[in-house]
């Protein structure tokens, strides 16, 4: 080969080099930016202290019941192990009190038979059973069990919990002592895994859309509610089953939220009077469970098939506090973000809310830096009397991961139903609060065309959720 034909070979070879890497390297347009679709709730599920079901739970907040009692030893979930030792734990435990479902086979009752007892059942613990039980609610009312497998793939699951079934680690643990390790349950993973509240639940009914759940500790119910409407507005769904739940009650979670002095101790002879949100004798949380599950829908979706609206979901704010792993920031910059941000994205003013559910869980702290965030963000509306705000924990407790969709349904029914719930317990006011901004301490009847519901949880987890009529 000569000189001049290996020249004009590598010219040839560099030209077909440039047009293969010209051609490789041209820019995509720019993704088509969705238009994002309206989000509706067309049913909701709860289990909660004050009964299994919505309108048991609604008709007995409204009427200033509470759902907090004395915890007994067999309240521990310690089966497993000698009664020297259940008694020997009880003992310990500073604090006596927690929000416990009501169980039974009456009306408003948790059946056990029903939803744990089952061969089916072996492999879902007490979180699980309860997100079942609220969702088989909320799918009746809103009247959508599809049976088309199109319908299927755009029906999704987001729900999740803060802790798990810390009760089946416990006995789990035991074993290992004991050196009974082999005597291990092989749903032991299945039981334990904050998810499988999801994967049951998809499961059962088919779904095969989105199957998500988020663990944000006490902001998990919001967040999951939150993501979820996301993933209808961006079109991976069409309805999601969403919301939060938690079964907590047991030695080792007691125990734990003892050892971080977070929970109340001052009120065992009294348990009623245990969860007292926003008020000056306020000394730590009770811990309750139980499930909140919602129905969220495309709005032009639910239309076309007739389902009945109960509110739509326009604002989702979330945020960090990037503070404390258990304590906001003073000055509640995280709670005002979140705000915030919900507010902006709804297309609201802060003036057109009508109704807050507040997180504030009868912690000293956390109660106070709340109230100052809401006074900073809503300011003259605040304090013009306008503001109805009430915590609805002083009639449930604190249900962790499940609290946030619980106090989201207790918002929606606000709207619905045009009632502002009391809070209970709240005998003396935190200094706070003054004149026209003060927390309700009767349900109030009033027209609610716009409700916020914030969720905070340990990390510096920050999440809002605004509905609308």
């Amino acid at each position: 080969m000569s000189r001049s034909d290996l020249g004009w070979r590598l010219v040839r070879y560099r030209s077909q080099c440039r047009r293969f890497f010209s051609s490789h390297n041209q820019s995509f347009d720019p993704p088509i930016s969705p238009t994002l679709r309206r989000v509706v709730v067309t049913g909701l599920g709860m289990v909660t202290p004050l009964g299994c079901g919505v309108g048991a739970t609604w008709r007995n907040l409204i009427e200033g019941k509470c759902g907090v009692r004395a915890i007994l030893p067999e309240d521990l979930k310690m089966d497993g192990f000698d009664e020297e030792t259940r008694l020997y734990t009880y003992n310990q435990l500073t604090s006596k009190v927690a929000a416990v479902v009501p169980c039974g086979t009456g009306v408003g009752e948790f059946n056990d038979g029903l939803w744990l007892n089952s061969k089916d059942s072996r492999s879902m613990a007490r979180f699980i059973a309860y997100a079942l039980c609220a969702a088989a609610e909320a799918l009746e009312d809103a009247n959508w069990l599809p049976t088309e497998q199109e319908e299927k793939e755009k029906t999704g699951v987001s729900i999740g919990a803060g802790t798990g079934s810390i009760s089946d680690i416990l006995d789990a643990s035991r074993l290992i002592c004991d050196k009974q390790l082999r005597r291990l349950s092989p749903f032991f993973v299945p039981r334990i895994l904050i998810n499988m509240a999801s994967g049951h639940l998809s499961m059962k009914y088919g779904f095969q859309g989105p199957n998500h759940a988020a663990v944000t500790a006490c902001a998990t119910g919001a967040h999951c509610i939150g993501d979820a409407a996301r993933m209808i507005q961006f079109g991976d769904a069409d309805v999601m089953i969403a919301g939060g739940t938690e079964a907590s009650i047991d030695a080792l979670s007691i125990a734990g939220f003892c050892r971080l002095r977070a929970l109340s101790t001052k009120y065992n002879s009294a348990p009623e009077e245990a969860s007292r949100p926003f008020d000056c004798g306020r000394d730590g949380f009770v811990i309750g469970e139980g499930s909140g599950v919602l129905v969220l829908e495309e709005l032009e979706h639910a239309r076309n098939r007739g389902a009945k609206v109960y509110a739509e979901l326009r604002g989702y704010g979330t945020s960090g506090d990037a503070y404390h792993i258990t304590q906001p920031q003073g000055d509640g910059r995280g709670a005002i973000l979140a705000m915030n941000r919900a507010i902006k994205q709804s297309g609201l003013h802060s003036h057109q809310v009508d109704y807050i559910n507040a997180h504030a869980t009868s912690t000293p702290l956390g109660d106070e830096i709340e109230a100052r965030a809401i006074k900073s963000v809503f300011s003259s509306h605040a304090i013009s009397g306008a503001l109805a705000l009430s915590s609805t924990k002083g009639a449930v407790g604190h249900l962790l991961g499940a609290a946030g969709a619980v106090e989201a349904i207790f918002s929606v029914l606000a709207i619905h139903h045009g009632i502002a719930p009391l809070t209970l317990n709240l005998g003396k006011p935190d200094p706070i609060f003054n004149n026209n901004f003060m927390p309700l301490t009767t349900s109030k009847e009033m027209t609610i065309k716009a409700a916020l519901s914030n969720s905070f949880g340990f990390g510096g987890t920050n999440a809002s959720l605004l509905f609308t009529s």
